[in-house]
């Protein structure tokens, strides 16, 4: 599957801890918590506010996470991920199951068609390719057997959104 199957919605509001993310993905909880305090792949549900507070990621963002780790598997650095990424953000998330990301070690090119991949590739550009989609289907098999979480709406009394507006003036 390169480009296409139909995907199946899924819900905005259920969602996965840093240590289920960081199975389904393939990553270790420093990777998670790295790429989510430096703006790589942050979590869409529920981020961390204060000790305490647990990260909710959602299935696109785990989605996102085993990307970049099978692009750093395959040794592209990640400067040149955190760009494929901000591409990938700006095209928009729902698209990215439609798209092969090639690489050739140092570069992430974005392939819409198979005549992008055969034209890379005949260019002597294209390495390896990631199936966005293929990799949606491992991490939904992943997942099935992981606990998930539904993120209830944050309720902020008077005295927390004091206290906020108080560290904002600072």
């Amino acid at each position: 599957m390169l480009f296409g199957d139909p995907l199946p919605e899924l819900d905005v509001h259920t969602g996965y801890r840093g240590p289920v993310a960081c199975r389904a993905a393939g990553i270790t909880y420093r990777q998670l918590d790295y790429w989510a305090r430096t703006g790589l792949v942050e979590p869409s549900i529920r981020g961390a506010k204060g000790s305490g507070s647990q990260r909710l990621y959602s299935f696109r963002d785990i989605l996102l996470l085993k990307v970049v780790k099978r692009l750093l598997d395959t040794g592209v650095s990640l400067q040149q991920i955190r760009t494929a990424v901000t591409a990938l953000h700006a095209r928009g998330v729902d698209d990215l199951t439609s798209i092969t990301l090639m690489s050739d070690g140092a570069s992430v090119y974005e392939c819409t068609s198979a005549d992008e991949v055969i034209d890379l590739v005949q260019g002597g550009q294209g390495v390896f390719g990631i199936a966005v989609g293929r990799v949606w289907h491992e991490v939904e098999g992943t997942l099935a057997t992981l606990p998930t979480e539904h993120a209830e709406p944050v309720i902020e009394d008077e005295l927390a959104k004091r206290r906020a507006a108080r560290r904002r003036a600072m």
